[in-house]
C-alpha cells in the first residue's frame, strides 16, 4: 500500500504519519534518496574496481582507495596490506602479466553514517597467469568505504574464498 501524500505551501507530507516514515520538506532530498545515491555511488566505485583492475590501469585503480586502506586477503592465500599505494603495488606486482577478468553482484550495501558505509559483494574472477594456468576463484568481498569531499573510496577490503579452481596447461 503506498502512502498519501498531500502538499501544503512549500511542504510535503504524508497526510497520516506513520512510524518510520519522516516527513521531507519539498524540494529537499530526503535522507533514503541520499542514501540511495550513496548506494549508487558505492555500485559505481566498485565497478570501476573491476574494469580498472581488469585493464591494468594502476593510477586510476589507486584513486579508489584511502590513504589508510587495509586489504586482507589472508584468509584466500595472499597478504595483509595497509595503505593505498602498498595495496596497488602488490596488485600490480601479482598481476600485470596476467589476463585478468573480475565479476561481482549482489552487492549489500549498507549506510552506517553520512559518510560512512559497508558493502558485501559475491564475486567470481578469472586469472590466466603467463603460464597457460588458469584460476577462476568464487568468494566475496568484504568492504567499508568513506567518503570525502563527495567522493566515497574504499577504506578496507577483505577477500574470502568459497572455492578456487585451477587448471594447469596440458603438457605435450
Amino acid at each position: 500500500m503506498t502512502p498519501e501524500y498531500q502538499a501544503s505551501g512549500a511542504e510535503t507530507r504524508l497526510a497520516e504519519p506513520r512510524s518510520g516514515l519522516a516527513e521531507v520538506p519539498a524540494g529537499k532530498v530526503g535522507a533514503g534518496e541520499a542514501a540511495m545515491d550513496d548506494i549508487e555511488a558505492i555500485r559505481q566505485l566498485k565497478a570501476r574496481y573491476c574494469r580498472l583492475l581488469d585493464t591494468k590501469d594502476w593510477d586510476g585503480f589507486r584513486e579508489l582507495f584511502t590513504d589508510k586502506a587495509v586489504m586482507d586477503t589472508t584468509s584466500s592465500g595472499g597478504n595483509a596490506l595497509t595503505g593505498g599505494d602498498a595495496i596497488v603495488d602488490f596488485v600490480r606486482r601479482a598481476l600485470t602479466e596476467a589476463v585478468t577478468v573480475h565479476h561481482c553482484h549482489t552487492p549489500e550495501i549498507t549506510a552506517t553514517a553520512p559518510d560512512m558505509a559497508t558493502g558485501i559483494w559475491a564475486m567470481e574472477d578469472r586469472v590466466r597467469f603467463p603460464d597457460g594456468t588458469d584460476l577462476t576463484g568464487y568468494g566475496h568481498y568484504h568492504e567499508t568505504y568513506t567518503k570525502t569531499d563527495s567522493t566515497w573510496q574504499i577504506s578496507s577490503l577483505t577477500l574470502t574464498r568459497l572455492r578456487v579452481d585451477f587448471a594447469r596447461p596440458d603438457s605435450a
